[in-house]
């Protein structure tokens, strides 16, 4: 997966930033939306909100199926007024906002000793159940191999040790991680 150019950095966050305000202010999604470039590609992607940087939201898809312009606002806007964990955000919020956009390379099946913490996003899937964490939550939270494998799991609503059943699939993949810089934030 080949890195995104500034420009397209920049535009994704401009992107990013836009659908946010117009859910939190409108309670709508922007009316036009970039369909050409970067914004064409099916990607998976996630959006993470923190306001006075502390996490407000972060939704996301995994296998896209649809443009990654659409998918984008789509994460935006619900993380700011839908992730079930925290209150909808509401225009004060704005103030303090900072957007960090994850764009996910294909899953792919991965053995344990093949993860690398702070490389690595892991989703977990057993039956109906899946749960998937990003690959900064394990460097943030300081999690070593095992324990990354247990908070997926928990994320999935199974057994911290369900990974080490035979029919648990785990899999593995990389982001891209785009942030504002606090110089960005306040534009």
């Amino acid at each position: 997966m080949p890195s995104l150019s500034e420009a397209d950095r920049c535009s994704l966050l401009q992107l990013a930033r836009h659908a946010v305000v117009e859910a939190v202010v409108h309670e709508r999604l922007p009316e036009k939306i970039p369909v050409d470039g970067i914004f064409a590609e099916r990607r998976g992607v996630f959006v993470t909100l923190h306001v006075n940087s502390r996490l407000r939201g972060c939704i996301g898809v995994v296998e896209p199926d649809e443009p990654l312009g659409e998918a984008l606002v789509r994460c935006a806007a619900s993380a700011a007024k839908s992730d079930p964990r925290f209150p909808p955000m509401q225009p004060p919020d704005l103030a303090g906002l900072q957007l960090e956009i994850s764009l996910l390379s294909p899953i792919a099946p991965i053995g344990e000793d093949a993860i690398e913490i702070g490389r690595h996003g892991l989703l977990i899937r057993s039956g109906e159940r899946r749960g998937i964490l990003l690959p900064q939550v394990a460097t943030e939270h300081r999690l070593d191999r095992e324990q990354f494998l247990a908070e997926t799991c928990k994320k999935a609503g199974l057994a911290r040790d369900a990974w080490r059943e035979q029919q648990t699939q785990i899999f593995g993949f990389t982001c891209e991680v785009i942030a504002e810089d606090a110089a960005q934030a306040a534009q």
